[in-house]
């Protein structure tokens, strides 16, 4: 089961790969619509949108997919459960897929509702009470996008149909400017931007091959991928509040990994911050290069979630990076490739993640940028280099802090053989995607300042990364007296607790006043209890008068006397 579905992908993806060579090649593209049924000339239909874009997105995903599930026959051996894991994990390829090749609102909602749905599955999976916490929040956040696709479904019905692409270079239609911030809402529920980056890292609780799935090339990404595709029609007002949202995002997401100490939870705070980086240069209007970082990022942090859950499984389960430290003299392959991806995510050159973030950041300083969305850009790749030198220093050069017995190897080929293929493309991924994407090189002229700024900065944030985890010891105890900050940083500004308790709170306490004063109080009186005694107490007296008792007749005689003398009279 598990190999005939990894052929399958691996079939799909060569497939889509030399399908998306051939139409960037000859600039074809192909639009198959297919109409149900036409109400009010307003026809519902299935569209498929089959160009370059999607079907090179199409590849990695596949491609990503066949490495998680040939991984998962032995991360996940141990499994009771491993087929209905594999169909999980199916489905959800399946709604990302649809997707991706849909050009239409309503059969869009169809992939994103699936995504949604098989997440929360995922997430759950374990069945504890951690995991459906975590279920609740990632379902709950993905209802809110679910809300306003659907609302620009109803505002798509003006236009006579719902095809977005015929519509997002009309920017003179009134609905257009609405749509587009539904869409933007949307897209920011799915990639977890604030305020919704809440649950992010709580879905880590989820199988490790599932986050190397989720959150590399699928779930989070769709959101960005969505805002892709209807880019020509960003502008205005919504085009700076995304903007600042996800250059806030980012400096959040890599603050708060500094301060993180599990293992998963640092490469999902990561994965936020370059969903940051994403949805900060398609505000900017490079939508391309959005899509090219979507790309070159879904192969390293595919390989570091991998690598995670390979050391995960070969220290024996825990998350703990203390507990870590010295790993390369048991685990040199896993080691090795998690070194890489962190390489590959820092922006070493010539390695993939380089060609897309050192692009990135040039562009957005030769941009229009206002000086506070700059300095969070420039202070946020400090940081994402600063904890991925401290994730290096507890995984390569620190002291062995595992029990003494412990069997830590990395012999399993079946988990190792993913990696490395993932490892060659977070190598060669990013120039071959360079050389796809952008044929012609881009000619970007800074001042010497700014040109070496990217470089400057993430040198430094390694060097502090490194240095502050040498002295580890001194630096939590300079850090101890502070704890209210150190607690409101680490916990991403306390968005775990305000996207939860925050917002449900002050509703469960209204609706305990209403249920006390309504349904546990005057309408419990009035109402049905108050109802139920006046009937028992009508039928205790109407029982007593049909008791045959001479008093009752006696009493009612005299009753009837008065009455007739008072008529009478």
């Amino acid at each position: 089961m598990n190999l005939t579905s990894m052929i399958f992908l691996m079939v799909i993806s060569i497939s889509s790969m030399m399908s998306s060579l051939c139409m960037l090649m000859s600039d074809y593209s192909c639009y198959i619509e297919w109409e149900i049924v036409t109400i009010n000339s307003c026809s519902f239909g299935m569209t498929l949108i089959l160009d370059w874009m999607s079907m090179l997105f199409m590849s990695f995903v596949t491609f990503i997919s066949a490495m998680v599930l040939f991984y998962s026959g032995s991360y996940m051996m141990g499994d009771e459960n491993m087929n209905r894991f594999i169909y999980l994990v199916l489905g959800f390829v399946a709604s990302m897929g649809f997707l991706i090749v849909s050009p239409n609102m309503i059969s869009i909602l169809l992939g994103w509702d699936g995504l949604g749905l098989v997440s929360y599955a995922l997430v759950i999976y374990y069945q504890n009470e951690k995991s459906m916490n975590a279920g609740m929040l990632t379902a709950l956040s993905n209802r809110i996008g679910d809300v306003a696709i659907l609302l620009s479904i109803a505002l798509m019905f003006e236009l006579g149909g719902w095809s977005f692409i015929f519509y997002v270079e009309e920017p003179k239609i009134s609905s257009i400017n609405w749509l587009v911030g539904l869409v933007i809402l949307a897209g920011m529920t799915k990639s977890a931007q604030i305020p919704f980056s809440a649950r992010l890292p709580a879905a880590m609780a989820a199988p490790t091959p599932v986050s190397a799935l989720v959150y590399s090339s699928t779930l989070v990404t769709a959101g960005v991928y969505l805002l892709i595709r209807v880019s020509p029609a960003l502008g205005g007002l919504e085009q700076s509040i995304l903007l600042l949202l996800a250059s806030l995002t980012m400096f959040m997401a890599g603050l708060g990994a500094n301060f993180e100490t599990d293992l998963k939870k640092i490469i999902a705070l990561s994965t936020l911050s370059q969903l940051g980086v994403m949805m900060s240069i398609l505000a900017l209007g490079y939508s391309k290069l959005a899509f090219f970082h979507l790309l070159a990022h879904a192969l390293f942090k595919a390989l570091l979630f991998m690598c995670a859950g390979s050391i995960i499984h070969g220290v024996g389960g825990t998350q703990d990076i203390r507990s870590m430290g010295g790993l390369v003299y048991f685990m040199p392959l896993s080691v090795t490739m998690i070194n890489l991806a962190n390489l590959a995510l820092c922006g070493t050159p010539f390695l993939a993640g380089f060609y897309s973030k050192d692009l990135i950041l040039e562009v957005a300083f030769g941009s229009i940028l206002n000086e506070f969305c700059f300095l969070l850009l420039v202070v946020s790749t400090a940081l994402t280099v600063c904890y991925t030198f401290r994730l290096i220093y507890y995984s390569v050069s620190g002291d062995f802090n595992l029990m003494t017995l412990s069997g830590v190897s990395d012999e399993d080929s079946v988990m190792t053989l993913p990696m490395i293929c993932l490892g060659v493309g977070a190598i060669i991924g990013g120039a071959s995607l360079s050389w796809l994407i952008f044929p012609a090189p881009w000619m970007i002229c800074l001042p010497l300042n700014i040109k070496i700024l990217a470089l400057v900065v993430s040198l430094a944030g390694g060097f502090i990364g490194y240095i502050l985890n040498l002295m580890a010891e001194n630096y939590f105890l300079t850090f101890s007296s502070k704890y209210e900050i150190i607690s409101f940083v680490g916990s991403m500004w306390f968005m775990p607790f305000l996207s939860t308790r925050g917002i449900s709170n002050s509703f469960l306490k209204v609706g305990l006043a209403y249920q006390r004063t309504g349904d546990g109080g005057w309408l419990e009186c009035y109402g049905a209890q108050g109802a139920y005694a006046s009937f028992m107490k009508s039928s205790f007296y109407l029982q007593v008068a049909q008791d045959n008792s001479i008093k009752v007749y006696m009493v009612m005689f005299v009753f009837w006397l008065i009455f007739l003398s008072l008529v009478l009279l």
